[in-house]
């Protein structure tokens, strides 16, 4: 029951928060496809989110998402705070616009993943959120990166929300156990969410 909450509850982060892209038609970059993303747990964990990079360079990755001032990511770098949610650093002059950062929506489950939706600026989800609207408030020197004090707008989520929301990932074998805290932390990540959807009805 915790699962099917939280992955639910992952699935409305990604589309009010920051989904929804279109492809990539640009193939001069990093070759991407369902097999380039892992289980989280497979990843560098750093802080509260996680990170690879798909050219090897992943202590230049690591000491960027590490520093407290701030540095311009490495090509390759993935990036990923959820199971569904991706952005990497594709090479450089890609699209300067997003600081050459591409964002990704997956569908995951035990199976692996399958990307849904892929792109830069100017796609936008059927509520209207956009990654790059998220991102781009980021202060330069955190290089499109959102983190508390990075300078993007606040989300009504907690570290103790990501870290049992992160657990859930299905591609992880073996799953790990749920506490009851972090059950505690679905429920009430499940009714931010909830609220949020009703204000976007209401908006409408």
């Amino acid at each position: 029951m915790a699962r099917n909450l939280a992955l639910f509850v992952l699935q409305a982060c990604l589309a009010l928060l920051c989904a929804g892209h279109a492809v990539a038609e640009d193939s001069t970059g990093i070759a991407i496809n369902d097999g380039s993303f892992k289980c989280l747990s497979q990843m560098t964990k750093v802080k509260h989110f996680y990170v690879d990079n798909l050219l090897g360079d992943l202590d230049a990755t690591v000491a960027v998402a590490k520093s407290e001032t701030g540095g311009a990511y490495p090509p390759g770098s993935v990036l990923q705070l959820f199971a569904g949610e991706v952005m990497i650093k594709q090479k450089p002059g890609f699209n300067p616009a997003t600081k050459d950062w591409e964002f990704f929506e997956l569908d995951v489950s035990p199976e692996g993943s399958k990307i849904l939706k892929r792109g830069f600026v100017d796609v936008n989800n059927r509520f209207g959120g956009n990654c790059f609207g998220c991102h781009a408030a980021a202060r330069p020197e955190f290089d499109f990166v959102c983190e508390q004090d990075h300078g993007c707008a606040p989300i009504p989520v907690t570290r103790a929300m990501f870290g049992a929301l992160q657990k859930t990932d299905p591609r992880c074998k073996p799953q790990p156990e749920l506490t009851a805290e972090d059950q505690k932390s679905l429920a009430e990540l499940g009714e931010i969410i909830k609220a949020i959807m009703e204000q976007s009805k209401a908006g409408k």
